[in-house]
Protein backbone atom coordinates (compact mmCIF):
# COMPACT_ATOMS: atom_id res chain seq x y z
CA UNK A 1 0.00 0.00 0.00
CA UNK A 2 1.26 3.49 -0.86
CA UNK A 3 2.00 5.65 2.16
CA UNK A 4 -0.11 8.81 2.33
CA UNK A 5 2.06 11.94 2.27
CA UNK A 6 0.83 15.20 3.81
CA UNK A 7 2.64 18.51 3.53
CA UNK A 8 1.44 20.78 6.30
CA UNK A 9 1.49 24.54 6.80
CA UNK A 10 0.60 25.99 3.41
CA UNK A 11 0.97 29.79 3.43
CA UNK A 12 1.44 30.76 -0.22
CA UNK A 13 0.60 29.68 -3.75
CA UNK A 14 4.11 28.44 -4.51
CA UNK A 15 4.00 26.06 -1.55
CA UNK A 16 0.67 24.61 -2.67
CA UNK A 17 1.87 24.17 -6.25
CA UNK A 18 5.11 22.55 -5.09
CA UNK A 19 3.25 20.05 -2.91
CA UNK A 20 0.78 19.15 -5.64
CA UNK A 21 3.48 18.85 -8.32
CA UNK A 22 5.62 16.67 -6.03
CA UNK A 23 2.71 14.26 -5.65
CA UNK A 24 1.51 14.93 -2.10
CA UNK A 25 -1.77 13.28 -1.12
CA UNK A 26 -2.82 16.01 1.32
CA UNK A 27 -2.00 19.62 2.13
CA UNK A 28 -2.59 21.20 5.51
CA UNK A 29 -3.68 24.74 6.33
CA UNK A 30 -2.94 25.80 9.92
CA UNK A 31 -5.46 27.88 11.83
CA UNK A 32 -3.67 28.60 15.11
CA UNK A 33 -2.57 32.15 15.83
CA UNK A 34 0.60 31.15 17.72
CA UNK A 35 2.00 29.26 14.72
CA UNK A 36 4.27 30.87 12.10
CA UNK A 37 2.15 28.93 9.60
CA UNK A 38 -1.13 30.46 10.72
CA UNK A 39 -3.36 31.56 7.86
CA UNK A 40 -6.71 33.34 7.64
CA UNK A 41 -9.64 31.19 6.45
CA UNK A 42 -10.26 33.39 3.39
CA UNK A 43 -6.59 33.27 2.38
CA UNK A 44 -6.57 29.49 2.77
CA UNK A 45 -9.67 29.20 0.59
CA UNK A 46 -7.98 31.18 -2.18
CA UNK A 47 -4.93 28.89 -2.06
CA UNK A 48 -7.09 25.77 -1.86
CA UNK A 49 -8.93 26.70 -5.04
CA UNK A 50 -5.95 25.40 -7.05
CA UNK A 51 -5.76 22.07 -5.19
CA UNK A 52 -6.99 19.19 -7.39
CA UNK A 53 -9.80 16.99 -6.12
CA UNK A 54 -7.60 13.95 -5.46
CA UNK A 55 -5.50 15.91 -2.93
CA UNK A 56 -7.10 16.25 0.49
CA UNK A 57 -7.40 19.74 1.97
CA UNK A 58 -6.87 19.47 5.71
CA UNK A 59 -7.80 22.12 8.26
CA UNK A 60 -5.22 21.89 11.04
CA UNK A 61 -6.28 23.36 14.37
CA UNK A 62 -5.51 23.25 18.09
CA UNK A 63 -8.32 23.74 20.62
CA UNK A 64 -10.15 26.14 18.29
CA UNK A 65 -13.15 28.23 19.19
CA UNK A 66 -16.25 26.70 17.64
CA UNK A 67 -16.78 29.98 15.76
CA UNK A 68 -13.35 29.72 14.09
CA UNK A 69 -14.08 26.15 13.03
CA UNK A 70 -17.46 27.22 11.66
CA UNK A 71 -15.74 29.90 9.56
CA UNK A 72 -13.06 27.50 8.32
CA UNK A 73 -15.67 24.87 7.52
CA UNK A 74 -17.83 27.24 5.47
CA UNK A 75 -15.04 29.17 3.72
CA UNK A 76 -12.36 26.51 3.09
CA UNK A 77 -14.68 23.50 2.78
CA UNK A 78 -11.94 21.11 3.96
CA UNK A 79 -11.88 17.39 3.31
CA UNK A 80 -10.61 16.71 6.83
CA UNK A 81 -10.25 18.37 10.22
CA UNK A 82 -7.06 17.63 12.17
CA UNK A 83 -7.10 18.72 15.82
CA UNK A 84 -6.50 17.24 19.25
CA UNK A 85 -8.82 14.33 19.95
CA UNK A 86 -10.67 16.05 22.82
CA UNK A 87 -11.64 18.97 20.57
CA UNK A 88 -14.10 16.82 18.65
CA UNK A 89 -16.32 16.68 21.75
CA UNK A 90 -17.44 20.29 21.20
CA UNK A 91 -16.93 20.82 17.46
CA UNK A 92 -19.69 20.10 14.95
CA UNK A 93 -18.21 18.12 12.08
CA UNK A 94 -20.72 17.10 9.45
CA UNK A 95 -20.64 13.89 7.48
CA UNK A 96 -18.30 14.15 4.52
CA UNK A 97 -15.50 15.82 6.51
CA UNK A 98 -12.98 13.29 7.81
CA UNK A 99 -11.95 13.52 11.46
CA UNK A 100 -8.21 13.25 12.01
CA UNK A 101 -7.72 13.38 15.79
CA UNK A 102 -4.21 14.14 17.01
CA UNK A 103 -2.94 11.68 19.60
CA UNK A 104 0.17 12.82 21.44
CA UNK A 105 3.09 10.76 22.64
CA UNK A 106 2.57 9.73 26.24
CA UNK A 107 -1.21 10.22 26.14
CA UNK A 108 -2.80 7.61 23.91
CA UNK A 109 -5.93 5.52 24.47
CA UNK A 110 -5.92 1.86 25.36
CA UNK A 111 -5.93 -0.96 22.83
CA UNK A 112 -9.09 -1.13 20.76
CA UNK A 113 -9.98 2.52 21.37
CA UNK A 114 -8.24 4.06 18.37
CA UNK A 115 -10.14 5.97 15.67
CA UNK A 116 -9.90 5.06 11.98
CA UNK A 117 -7.41 7.71 10.88
CA UNK A 118 -5.35 9.52 13.51
CA UNK A 119 -2.24 11.66 13.65
CA UNK A 120 0.48 10.64 16.11
CA UNK A 121 3.05 13.21 17.14
CA UNK A 122 5.02 14.66 20.04
CA UNK A 123 3.65 16.68 22.92
CA UNK A 124 3.79 19.96 20.94
CA UNK A 125 2.89 20.48 17.29
CA UNK A 126 5.18 22.19 14.80
CA UNK A 127 8.33 21.79 16.89
CA UNK A 128 10.06 19.12 14.80
CA UNK A 129 9.93 16.77 17.79
CA UNK A 130 10.47 13.13 16.82
CA UNK A 131 8.42 10.51 18.64
CA UNK A 132 9.78 7.15 19.78
CA UNK A 133 9.43 5.01 16.67
CA UNK A 134 9.31 1.70 18.54
CA UNK A 135 6.29 2.89 20.50
CA UNK A 136 4.81 4.39 17.34
CA UNK A 137 5.14 1.07 15.51
CA UNK A 138 2.98 -0.66 18.13
CA UNK A 139 0.38 2.11 17.96
CA UNK A 140 0.39 2.08 14.14
CA UNK A 141 -1.03 -1.46 14.23
CA UNK A 142 -4.15 -0.12 15.99
CA UNK A 143 -5.45 1.92 13.05
CA UNK A 144 -4.49 4.20 10.17
CA UNK A 145 -1.76 6.27 11.80
CA UNK A 146 -0.32 9.37 10.16
CA UNK A 147 3.12 9.74 11.71
CA UNK A 148 4.20 13.34 12.37
CA UNK A 149 6.97 15.16 14.17
CA UNK A 150 10.63 15.48 13.23
CA UNK A 151 10.32 13.81 9.83
CA UNK A 152 12.51 14.92 6.92
CA UNK A 153 13.76 13.65 3.59
CA UNK A 154 16.73 12.19 5.48
CA UNK A 155 14.77 10.01 7.89
CA UNK A 156 11.30 9.42 6.42
CA UNK A 157 12.32 6.20 4.66
CA UNK A 158 13.64 4.75 7.93
CA UNK A 159 10.51 5.94 9.75
CA UNK A 160 8.25 4.19 7.23
CA UNK A 161 10.33 1.00 7.41
CA UNK A 162 10.31 0.91 11.23
CA UNK A 163 6.81 2.22 12.01
CA UNK A 164 4.79 1.12 8.94
CA UNK A 165 2.36 4.05 9.25
CA UNK A 166 -0.65 4.68 7.03
CA UNK A 167 0.78 8.12 6.28
CA UNK A 168 3.52 10.63 7.06
CA UNK A 169 3.23 14.34 7.79
CA UNK A 170 5.91 17.03 7.43
CA UNK A 171 6.05 20.77 7.96
CA UNK A 172 9.16 22.48 9.34
CA UNK A 173 11.67 20.17 7.62
CA UNK A 174 10.48 21.32 4.18
CA UNK A 175 10.88 25.02 4.94
CA UNK A 176 13.64 27.52 4.18
CA UNK A 177 12.52 29.47 7.26
CA UNK A 178 9.54 29.11 9.61
CA UNK A 179 6.33 29.34 7.62
CA UNK A 180 8.03 29.47 4.20
CA UNK A 181 8.05 26.22 2.23
CA UNK A 182 10.94 25.18 -0.02
CA UNK A 183 9.99 23.46 -3.29
CA UNK A 184 13.15 21.35 -3.47
CA UNK A 185 12.75 20.10 0.10
CA UNK A 186 9.10 19.23 -0.52
CA UNK A 187 10.03 17.27 -3.64
CA UNK A 188 12.84 15.46 -1.83
CA UNK A 189 10.55 14.49 1.05
CA UNK A 190 7.82 13.13 -1.21
CA UNK A 191 10.36 11.25 -3.33
CA UNK A 192 11.94 9.65 -0.25
CA UNK A 193 8.56 8.66 1.16
CA UNK A 194 7.44 7.17 -2.15
CA UNK A 195 10.66 5.21 -2.54
CA UNK A 196 10.23 3.76 0.95
CA UNK A 197 6.56 2.98 0.49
Amino acid sequence: MTTLVKICGMTDERAVQSAVEAGADAVGFVFFDKSPRNIAPNAAAILAASVPGHVRKVAVMLHPDASLWDEVRSVLKPDALQTDSEDFAYLSVERGIEKWPVLREGAVPGTGQFPGIFVYEGRKSGMGETVDWETAAAIAREGRMILAGGLSADNVAEAIARVAPYGVDVSSAVESRPGVKDAARIAAFVEAARAAG
